[in-house]
């Protein structure tokens, strides 16, 4: 399969986007929301990469179809956490098991270290061993695990942390 790697835009994109997404959250566990996303939410969730510099990067094939994407935004919203973000990767459904995944998380590092992070944090369902393995795979660490704090389909959900730090920045500073 031809596929490229490219920054992907609400325009081009953001349909879907939503639709990877609208899947797993009424499917898995990858997201703990209930309910499907609007078109409307994807303005905000652009909006937010754009204002904080994230990338959002998607693989397409050869018609441009998009099979993936990934991205990061922020850790947490205080100011000493500003060289660590949480990344999000997603493939759709009909693309799963072919390294999508991996390419894309690959992809997301290297991004991650061209803008100065330090930290990069997968926060993901402890039942999601594809994930888990993926992220080990490539050098991410467990980092710990929040017991019980998510319910979704009927069920108290653990998360856990993962972690991948790198060389980046050069010369970190305060403020």
């Amino acid at each position: 399969m031809d596929v490229r790697f490219i920054p992907c835009t609400l325009e081009a994109h953001g349909e879907a986007i939503l639709a990877i997404l609208n899947e797993a959250i009424v499917t898995s566990t990858a997201l703990y929301d209930y309910r499907p996303r609007t078109p409307e939410s994807m303005l905000a969730w652009f909006a937010s990469k754009v204002a904080g510099a994230y990338p959002v990067i998607g693989a397409v094939d050869g018609a441009g179809s998009l099979l993936g994407f990934a991205s990061y935004g922020p850790f947490r919203a205080f100011p000493g956490y500003k060289y660590t973000v949480e990344h999000s990767i997603y493939v759709h459904r009909d693309h799963r098991g072919r390294g999508l995944g991996r390419a894309l998380l690959e992809h997301l590092v290297e991004a991650a270290r061209q803008r100065d992070v330090h930290v990069l944090v997968g926060v993901i369902d402890m039942a999601n061993r594809g994930s888990i393995a993926l992220h080990e795979q490539l050098g991410f660490v467990h980092a710990g695990v929040l017991h019980q704090v998510g319910f979704k389909f009927g069920g108290w959900l653990d998360v856990g942390f993962w972690q991948r730090t790198l060389d980046t920045p050069a010369d970190p500073r305060d403020g």
